[in-house]
């Protein structure tokens, strides 16, 4: 089997070529996807060569971790149909490369989600409603949203930093959860639109010291003391974003407020699960999250376009017609 998939051969050396891949079994299905998401996190730290060093990385790489399509091939065993419309967090379905000075060198599917077909279990693809359409891609993004809320012991958040779409989601599941609308930190006033229910503000603005639940989609290594600043006695800081550099904190103030900090990692299944019911019932509004897309024939001007454009808040590829 061939597919044509955005190859990563190193930072900022990405193109759209074909690729082999490996043969599925009883248990996989074999997706042909319609769109895919470009992460502004962990993508553009592979783009760019500036991830920290991680389990299984290495150039080339299929990036993305964002994929929906429908089920053309379904194993007897993998549990869906031909028709299936079904989101996958990527695959590691990639024969050695064929093409260039990386022929014979394995391709990593890290995350491996940009790809006009995929070959993966079928217990790793969710069914959605085709309706979803684009907006089907997002649903891992929505999930590790709701993963950092969710478990024992956890608040609403009160205040989250930054209005990219992490931010938004988790403002919106907020909301939808029956809680005190958030308020949220943006220094980018082109970013400051697009709130539901809840306001958007300059940080620079807001005397607030008392915040009970601080949830960071920033992903700025350097906040952290300025937000133990912000909350209560007892206050709790989430770091829902991923940060390259060292985190550290001047220990005297988070002393006296006797913070906590939390780290939310990615989604778990019954995250996926649970965020899949909210969006098709329409409690999750994922309108306007979407503010780009392009032709997977033009990749590596998308990728750029993601990375380096402030309006661009997320960057879907367009699969369907790829010749």
């Amino acid at each position: 089997m061939i597919s044509n998939a955005v190859i990563l051969s190193g930072p900022r050396s990405l193109s759209v070529r074909s690729v082999g891949l490996t043969a599925p079994t009883a248990q996989d299905v074999v997706v042909q996807v319609a769109h895919s998401g470009i992460s502004t996190g962990t993508e553009k730290l592979f783009w760019s060569g500036t991830m920290p060093p991680f389990p299984g990385m290495g150039y080339p790489l299929v990036p993305g971790y964002e994929a929906a399509g429908e089920v053309v091939e379904a194993g007897a065993d993998s549990g869906h149909r031909i028709g299936d419309f079904v989101f996958v967090p990527g695959a590691n379905c990639y024969q050695p490369d064929t093409q260039g000075p990386e022929a014979g060198v394995p391709v990593r599917g890290l995350f491996g989600a940009a790809s006009q077909y995929l070959v993966t279990s079928g217990a790793r693809a969710a069914r959605i409603d085709a309706g979803l359409g684009a907006t089907g891609a997002l649903l891992a993004l929505a999930a590790t949203a709701r993963h950092a809320m969710a478990g024992h012991n956890t608040a609403l958040p009160e205040l989250i930093v930054g209005h990219g779409v992490l931010g938004r989601l988790l403002a919106r599941l907020t909301v939808a959860a029956g809680g005190k609308p958030p308020v949220v930190w943006e220094t980018d006033p082109a970013r400051r639109t697009g709130a539901l229910g809840y306001d958007v503000i300059d940080p620079d603005t807001d005397t607030r010291r008392d915040y009970g639940a601080i949830y960071d989609a920033s992903g700025a290594p350097d906040l952290l003391n300025s937000l133990i600043g912000r909350i209560k006695k007892g206050g709790e800081v989430v770091l829902a974003g991923f940060y390259t550099a060292p985190i550290s904190f001047a220990f005297p103030p988070a002393f006296m407020k006797e913070a906590r900090l939390r780290i939310a990692a990615e989604w778990a299944p019954d995250d996926l699960i649970a965020t899949r019911l909210l969006i098709e019932s329409g409690a999750l509004p994922m309108h306007e999250l979407i503010t780009h897309q392009r032709p997977a024939s033009t990749a590596p001007d998308a990728y750029e376009t993601a990375f380096t454009d402030p309006s661009c808040l997320k960057m879907i590829l367009n699969w369907s017609g790829h010749a």
